[in-house]
């Protein structure tokens, strides 16, 4: 089995906190998403990985420090990494197809900006799977049309009469990726663009045409990390699933409380000093902070970061940052200084 992870955009949508991160490794309750993602996949699918093929932007954005803690993550996993590039945003179609060499045998391509929760099994008989998550608004997203053998027909995008409840989520499992790399090529060949890019619908589309099965995978939870807000709410349920998992340690054992207290559910990284601070819940803390006088709750805060005179809530603060101020729902992206 293969793992293909397209994640060459630049997340423009959770600025400022992308500008200086690629939006898949910002952590997320003390794990950046894509590693999140990756492990969830690998646990879902129950059999070894071969192989995860990361497609990746500009070497100046995507640098080395990404490629080596991508590897560190299959190799973790028992799998090869394969680094490939997307020099333009031309559509999940065209990023697929930047892993060509990697397009062959039973691959899953998730796209790395949504974490899950799932418990199933693959279905023996299908040709493909699409994961799906259960909404109660359908019209806000892409949803499947079944049949009633439960073979997926259609993928419609925003539905404005009601077609089904499940959502795509952008995950996808195919027994033979190499048959979906040959739609995608016809696409590319032919020029057929949405909104001016390459789409991997296009290429679903082709592949029911031709009577290959499509079937749905439902996971549990699918939560988003696309803009400050959701991630903060991504964070808040990870660390509950986490805390009730009990699989991860979740606050180090170099935290330094001092006249202070932690209400769990929290992530709180290594050497984080805690002065005269209530933290908690909801909280993830990054290596080297330090929280001094403050109050948080329900937020996210990286790496090396100072934060004094605080009281915080729905907060999301970057790495290197300075913070000494009364402001409450507050967006603070890397190496700034509010004093």
């Amino acid at each position: 089995m293969k793992i293909i992870v397209p994640m060459a955009g630049r997340g423009s949508r959770l600025r400022p906190h992308s500008l200086t991160v690629p939006k898949p490794l910002i952590p997320v309750a003390g794990q950046p998403i894509v590693h999140r993602l990756v492990k969830d996949i690998a646990k879902v699918l129950k059999q070894p990985i071969e192989e995860i093929a990361f497609v990746l932007g500009d070497p100046a954005w995507f640098g080395d420090d990404v490629v080596k803690s991508l590897v560190a993550l299959a190799e973790s996993l028992g799998a090869k990494a394969s680094i490939y590039r997307q020099d333009q945003p031309l559509g999940t179609g065209h990023a697929i197809m930047c892993a060509e060499p990697s397009l062959s045998g039973p691959a899953v391509i998730a796209y790395a900006d949504t974490l899950i929760r799932a418990d199933f099994n693959l279905d023996p008989e299908a040709d493909a799977v699409i994961w799906t998550k259960i909404v109660e608004n359908p019209e806000a997203y892409g949803v499947v049309k079944l049949n009633a053998e439960e073979n997926i027909t259609e993928l419609v995008e925003k539905p404005e009469n009601f077609v089904s409840d499940q959502a795509v989520i952008g995950i996808y499992y195919f027994k033979d990726v190499a048959v979906l790399k040959g739609k995608l090529q016809e696409i590319l060949d032919e020029n057929i663009t949405n909104g001016g890019e390459y789409q991997i619908n296009d290429g679903i589309l082709r592949m029911m045409a031709e009577g290959k099965v499509f079937k749905t995978g439902t996971v549990d939870e699918w939560m988003d990390c696309g803009n400050k807000t959701v991630t903060i709410e991504t964070n808040t349920r990870m660390l509950g699933f986490l805390k009730a998992d009990n699989e991860e340690q979740l606050i180090a054992d170099s935290v330094s409380l001092e006249n202070s207290k932690i209400i769990e559910p929290c992530y709180i990284g290594e050497n984080v000093k805690l002065v005269n601070a209530t933290v908690g819940p909801n909280v993830s803390i990054g290596n080297n902070c330090t929280i001094e006088n403050a109050s948080i709750k329900n937020s996210l805060i990286q790496n090396n970061t100072s934060i004094r005179n605080a009281k915080l809530d729905e907060a999301m603060i970057g790495n290197h940052v300075k913070y000494n101020g009364e402001f409450t729902k507050i967006s603070i992206g890397d190496y700034s200084i509010l004093e």
